[in-house]
């Protein structure tokens, strides 16, 4: 149902480079870049992750109870995505654990422009 979440960003240069690095060991890349927005994932016909300048051209601001969560595939996956996230820049916003019982393991960053990003994996 999802087609694709977008998220602002101060410098799109930059943004691209930190999530198609980050994303790279999930299959995704840029899929299409229109100048001021660009849209990454393993295909148009998939669910995307879209970044952008905001287009009022004011500062973006990141909401306060937003995030993007993007399934990892493994627990072991949830840890290298997170590690590679704090690597390119990102702060720690939850490190990686069993968030609940045998149901949901997580991991929780910002990105350099503080957008909240989960990794996780049910289970």
């Amino acid at each position: 149902m999802i087609g694709y979440v977008t998220i602002g960003v101060s410098d799109l240069g930059n943004a691209k480079n930190f999530y198609t690095d980050l994303l790279s060991d999930l299959g995704a890349k840029v899929l299409l870049d229109m100048g001021r927005i660009a849209f990454i994932g393993k295909s148009m016909a998939k669910p995307m992750l879209a970044i952008c300048t905001p287009y009022d051209g004011e500062p973006n601001l990141p909401g306060n109870g937003n995030m993007v969560a993007l399934q990892a595939g493994s627990k072991e996956a949830v840890d290298r995505l997170y590690q590679k996230a704090i690597e390119l820049g990102a702060s720690c916003a939850g490190k990686p654990g069993q968030r609940i019982p045998n149901q949901f393991y997580g991991a929780y960053v910002r990105d350099p422009d503080g957008n909240k990003l989960a990794f996780f994996q049910f289970g």
